[in-house]
């Protein structure tokens, strides 16, 4: 039987549909730009498709163009260490998401299945953190992490997120909450003790919050452009997003390197979009099981 389609249902698809456009034309105008050739950019403005489409972008980024090349596609000619950015970004992203989810899920189950006196109180407080603007905690940071003498080096962009943060504590928090305590009882009864349980019960039941976890903090890690710009200004440790900005600076006589910086961003992101994509269902699920919304 053919259902009658609603004028609501109707008017919700069609915003729904121009929501999607808002959002994804961004990713498109980048595709568009670093497809085109930087030199015939200015004179095409308004075109929706690449204009004289070439691979000269993607070129320039990867190191793969001369100077001559790439001042003749509109590049800068400068050199860009693209794959010593790359490297960085993958060390500081795979150290900090380690760090912070190992130590993030300890104090997590700490919350959750111990029981010592202050526990809600100390736990109210991880939440008021969260209220905190980053910003507020970064000047101090940034004191702190000069006074220990880390500027310049990956240990003084990884410490201050390495350890956990509210929201990871939180977030594992709700689902260790709703593990099954007799199933902890029973593994104490057999001689458990806490880190057996800890390591040997709650961590494999949760593999799935885990990696959820794990895949949010890197793609945050990843992105993070402030912090490591204030504390990594020398290129041997500085990641791709500070990089980005070095890049956008290095203005050729004829204009910003928009095609080059378009490709280099594109290159940057790639990473992330194949690791949401990959698992853009499991994210979905474990963030509605924690009820975070």
């Amino acid at each position: 039987m053919r259902r009658d389609v609603s004028v609501g249902r109707t008017v919700a698809w069609i915003l729904l549909f121009v929501l999607l456009i808002v959002t994804l034309f961004p990713f498109y105008w980048m595709l568009r730009t670093a497809f085109s050739d930087n030199t015939q950019l200015p004179g095409h403005p308004d075109s929706l498709l690449p204009v004289e489409s070439t691979l000269g972008a993607f070129k320039r980024v990867l190191g793969l163009a001369s100077i001559e090349e790439a001042q003749a596609q509109g590049g800068s000619g400068a050199a860009v260490n693209f794959w010593l950015y790359l490297r960085n970004s993958l060390v500081v992203a795979t150290i900090t998401t380690v760090c912070q989810v190992f130590f993030s899920a300890m104090a997590a189950y700490a919350f959750a299945r111990l029981r010592w006196p202050g526990r809600d109180k100390v736990f109210a407080l991880f939440l008021a953190a969260l209220m905190v603007p980053p910003i507020f905690t970064t000047l101090p940071n940034f004191v702190l992490i000069k006074n220990l003498g880390l500027l310049n080096s990956f240990a003084g962009i990884i410490l201050p997120g390495a350890f956990m943060t509210p929201f990871a504590i939180f977030f594992l928090r709700q689902f260790f909450l709703s593990i099954n305590r007799e199933l902890e009882e029973a593994a104490m009864i057999d001689g458990a003790g806490h880190r057996r349980i800890f390591f040997g019960l709650i961590i494999p039941m949760s593999a799935a919050p885990i990696a959820t976890l794990a895949i949010l903090t890197y793609i945050n890690s990843w992105n993070d452009y402030f912090w490591p710009l204030l504390v990594g200004q020398q290129e041997n440790v500085r990641v791709l997003t500070v990089a980005l900005g070095v890049f956008r600076s290095q203005t050729p006589q004829g204009g910003p390197d928009w095609a080059g910086l378009m490709a280099a961003t594109l290159i940057a992101a790639l990473p992330m979009i194949i690791l949401f994509l990959a698992f853009a269902k499991r994210i979905t699920n474990s963030i509605g099981f924690s009820g975070i919304k």
